[in-house]
């Protein structure tokens, strides 16, 4: 247990080079753990493991920042940052943090020759942050209504660098969305379809994992769009970016189905949608390998945006409380859900996402309707499968509906991308698919019943008798031509009954065979059924007829009687 806990402590310490904001820590300062704890420094809670592309949650680590007696019961705020790597959101973190410390200051942006400290950040192309951290000093604020609430900042891991799956991605990106109030997504440039498609599949990654949803399962999402080149058509800033969002987001009659999907489903995850538009910091950032974050190396345009950018943020004003299920959140809440998602994406209930939703609803859909059409096949091989008697028409179609509607709920409890609407065309495929097997199963047991099995020989007998006797009463009074014509219908007849009887026998010649059974069905059906149901109403008929006469006579009988006695 204890080298566990050396463990753990290294690896928060190993991702974190400037532990104490505005300083770094010495080789000294690693030996007392508890004395770092107390200390300001970011901490990471989520580990990647990069061998086996899995994720832990330090459990002990996110207790000591969210548990601690003055925050515990606090309503908590969470802000995180998240995009692709090496964006930038290190770098935007630490101005939030400078923030925090200073936010009864106009100056709180610091000075000109102050190197910028906090999360971890450097530039070049190679990642920094790995898994998910926070900073470990949560800050208590005083809200205009009288109530404090415990702020956290989150940090997370870049998309799509050269070390992560999809599934790495949308699971860091899912996380970090589910438990924060505002997820700030860091984008470069524009938004891109390929932004807003990835969006999709990571959003509906974390809706997947999260209980059953009856209204927008996320709250607040901030497009940050990083070096925004266009200020001539849209300003930068929050008003131009909302201008933006909502010509990137706007649903068309002319788009294409995938593209309206995309954005409805951007619109029914997040309550509040919001995009602000940031310039580029100035070539000395960019192409300066010894920049530190001094703001006397960065464009004006970018800080002065940036002033107006981290109070629209943390502003005690303008904070948003986590919520989930329409519930504030506590730190002390904020644990346990950590630990239930963590616990859900290490296991293998969820399906793992690939490049595109689409696909990967698709196939999650396909199996799940595959997996109950073959439980409701199984269910109806003990009804009526090969080795079973016959059974009533009316039980079979009792038990049919009892199945089908056990395959339904059994499709209805996997867990589905692609939302309701996307998944009740499988339902409707699953339907449809139960009823054609429910077809082949009726006439499976239909084949059983020696009475059905009967019915084409006894049905070309039955017109071979009527064509003898309609034969000999037309030849005793003179129409030799009809005679001779029915004569012809018996041969043809006695033929085809000859033919089926070897066709049953050798098992040659079947679609003669079938050919044969479907005439006889349509004579059955056509002509003879509804000759033998006339003739049994008209003699139902006759009876009920005779019954009321005979009542009415007994009737005025003894009536009749009675006048006489």
């Amino acid at each position: 247990m204890v080298l566990k806990k050396g463990v753990k402590f290294f690896q928060r310490l190993i991702n974190s080079k400037s532990l104490r904001f505005g300083e770094n820590y010495e080789d000294d300062d690693l030996v007392n753990s508890d004395e770092v704890m107390k200390k300001p420094c970011p901490v990471q809670i989520v580990l990647a493991h990069e061998d086996d592309h899995n994720f832990e949650l330090d459990e002990e680590a996110l207790e000591q920042i969210l548990l601690q007696e003055h925050i515990r019961d606090l309503n908590i705020v969470v802000v995180s940052v998240a995009g692709a790597f090496r964006k930038g959101k290190s770098f935007l973190l630490d101005f939030m943090l400078r923030y925090m410390y200073n936010k009864d200051s106009q100056s709180w942006i610091g000075g000109n020759n102050e190197p910028l400290t906090g999360f971890t950040w450097r530039g070049g192309c190679e990642r920094e942050t790995t898994g998910i951290q926070v900073w470990n000093e949560v800050f208590v604020i005083d809200r205009p209504n009288g109530t404090k609430v415990a702020v956290l900042l989150m940090d997370t891991q870049g998309a799509f660098d050269s070390q992560s799956t999809i599934k790495d991605c949308a699971t860091v990106f899912a996380l970090s969305t589910m438990t924060s109030s505002v997820q700030v997504y860091n984008l470069s440039q524009n938004i891109q379809e390929d932004d807003l498609q990835h969006l999709q599949l990571f959003t509906e990654y974390g809706r997947l994992a999260m209980e059953e949803i009856y209204q927008k399962p996320f709250q607040t999402l901030m497009f940050l769009i990083r070096d925004w080149s266009y200020p001539y058509e849209h300003s930068y800033g929050l008003e131009g970016g909302k201008q933006f969002l909502e010509k990137r987001l706007q649903v068309k009659k002319n788009q294409h189905e995938e593209l309206q999907n995309v954005r409805k489903h951007i619109h029914n995850c997040f309550s509040n949608l919001g995009c602000f538009l940031l310039p580029h910091p100035g070539l000395k950032v960019a192409t300066n390998p010894s920049f530190d974050g001094r703001l006397k190396d960065i464009d004006e345009d970018f800080k002065r945006e940036l002033r107006n950018l981290v109070p629209l943020l943390l502003a005690p004003e303008n904070l948003v409380e986590k919520e989930i299920s329409g519930s504030k959140v506590t730190c002390r809440d904020l644990v346990e859900y950590f630990k239930a998602y963590i616990k859900i994406y290490q296991g293998e209930e969820l399906p793992h996402p690939k490049s595109m939703l689409q696909a990967t609803a698709e196939a999650n859909n396909l199996a799940a309707v595959a997996g109950a059409r073959d439980t409701y096949c199984k269910s109806m091989e003990q009804v009526c499968g090969g080795d079973k008697p016959y059974i009533a028409p009316s039980d079979l179609e009792r038990k049919h509906l009892d199945l089908k509607e056990v395959a339904i709920k059994q499709f209805r409890s996997v867990k589905k991308m692609g939302g309701d609407e996307f998944c009740r065309r499988y339902q409707d495929q699953l339907e449809a698919e139960i009823e054609e097997t429910y077809a082949n199963f009726i006439k499976h047991n239909d084949g059983k019943n020696i009475f059905y099995a009967a019915r084409t020989p006894a049905t070309l007998f039955a017109v071979m008798f009527a064509m003898y006797i309609i034969s000999g009463l037309t030849g005793f009074i003179g129409l030799n031509s009809i005679a001779v014509l029915c004569n012809l219908v018996m041969g043809l007849a006695l033929t085809f009954l000859c033919t089926w009887a070897y066709v049953k026998y050798s098992g040659e010649f079947r679609e003669i065979g079938t050919m044969i059974d479907q005439i006889a069905e349509t004579l059955w059906e056509q002509v003879l059924k509804p000759l033998g149901d006339n003739l049994m109403e008209e003699n139902i008929r006759q009876s009920v007829t005779n019954s009321i006469k005979a009542g009415l006579t007994d009737q005025v009988s003894h009536h009749a009687r009675l006048k006489t006695d």
